[in-house]
């Protein structure tokens, strides 16, 4: 090819050397814009280390596990989580301080950890919840406004995190007890471990609290420094060693009836991500959030059918006469602390708005599942 065809030829397909190098500085341009992986990956990925606030056999710290693995997953490797179990870096009831401070990037917890903060905090799981459920409670927060809310309480608590609300929990267990419970009368006196608001409903019934982290529950009970506590589930308690301090569980409870876990970023470090990163982590925490209910009833069951064959421990239904008193009580404590707390009374308000129309909602829509299961398993088969 001659001179004066390669300088036709070049004029024909408009590629120049001047050309190409601009194309390519604006596609650098736009890649490190958008937060293309190729970008993160000549830079390297990002490390962020997290602690949840449960000890390493417990179903919650892998909750906190399965996050970091879709966030992992889902970035190709560009973040990588990696989780430690409480105590590793900071004691559970202090994970919130450590997150904000940069001590840790990250967590997994419950919002009722950070209660002395602020008791308006205790409205995300230890209270009745004017009887919604877990899953209502999370469609409160992202729908009813309970999002704006809660940055409001972190907003005066001051603390520099970004929160995810996520994983609805099952109704939790009155507790475990060196007997059945009968009566209210039964807690008076009684040396008894609970979180959150549910302090105040306790003490209410006559009973001397002491909030305890998952770790140190039972090895309190084993020494006689609890007469009784409540932890969660049937898996947890059951990882935690509930089962050889007591033979007796109490079930259902307004105390925690519509809680939720947390997931905690350093505010300053996921700002600093990628817009598309951010999205990612949007949506791993709604998969995340699935994948603990369904886990949850899987293993849940599991653990409560061995619970009662293999480590022979009775269940008891609480009788109505102490789930209505925990009502009554929650109605006093609602009312002493809205009288505190503006924003507090703003939340609590909020919530019952909510409950009305969706509890009643569902309590006319969703039929019991009573009838069926006695129908195809309360009798025995000829």
């Amino acid at each position: 090819m001659t001179k004066k065809e390669l300088g036709k030829e070049t004029k024909q397909t408009g590629v120049s050397r001047r050309n190409f190098l601009a194309g390519a500085a604006l596609a650098t341009a736009g890649a490190a814009t958008l937060g293309f992986p190729s970008v993160l990956k000549a830079q390297g990925p990002i490390n962020m280390r997290w602690q949840s606030t449960w000890p390493t056999k417990d179903i919650f710290h892998e909750y906190a596990l399965d996050f970091a693995k879709k966030v992992n997953d889902m970035t190709g490797g560009d973040l990588k989580i990696e989780v430690l179990p409480a105590g590793a870096v900071v004691p559970a009831f202090d994970l919130l301080v450590a997150v904000s401070k940069g001590t840790l990037d990250g967590g997994h917890g419950v919002f009722v950890y950070h209660y002395g903060k602020n008791h308006a905090l205790s409205l995300w799981g230890s209270s009745p919840a004017y009887g919604m459920d877990a899953d209502m409670m999370l469609s409160w927060h992202k729908y009813g406004g309970g999002k704006e809310f809660f940055t409001k309480v972190y907003d005066a608590i001051g603390v520099n995190v970004k929160s995810y609300s996520y994983g609805p929990m099952w109704t939790q267990p009155l507790g475990w007890f060196k007997k059945p419970i009968t009566k209210v009368d039964d807690f008076k006196g009684m040396k008894f471990r609970t979180v959150g608001i549910s302090i105040d409903l306790f003490k209410g019934m006559g009973a001397a609290v002491n909030a305890l982290p998952g770790g140190e529950i039972v090895p309190a009970l084993d020494r006689g420094l609890l007469d009784g506590a409540e932890f969660n589930n049937a898996s947890s308690d059951r990882a935690l060693g509930f089962q050889d301090v007591s033979k007796v569980c109490m079930l259902q409870s307004y105390h925690q009836s519509a809680e939720c876990f947390e997931i905690l970023f350093n505010k300053t470090k996921f700002d600093a991500l990628p817009d598309k990163m951010k999205a990612i982590i949007d949506n791993a925490v709604e998969a995340a959030s699935a994948d603990v209910t369904w886990k949850s009833i899987d293993r849940y069951s599991k653990d409560y059918i061995e619970l009662q064959t293999k480590e022979k421990v009775k269940f008891y239904k609480t009788p109505d006469s102490i789930l209505q008193k925990e009502l009554e009580i929650f109605d006093k404590v609602e009312a002493e602390y809205s009288a505190k707390n503006p924003l507090f009374k703003e939340i609590a308000a909020s919530q019952k708005k909510f409950a009305e129309r969706t509890v009643k909602w569902k309590r006319d829509t969703v039929v019991s599942p009573t009838l069926a299961y006695n129908h195809y398993f309360g009798r025995k088969k000829k």
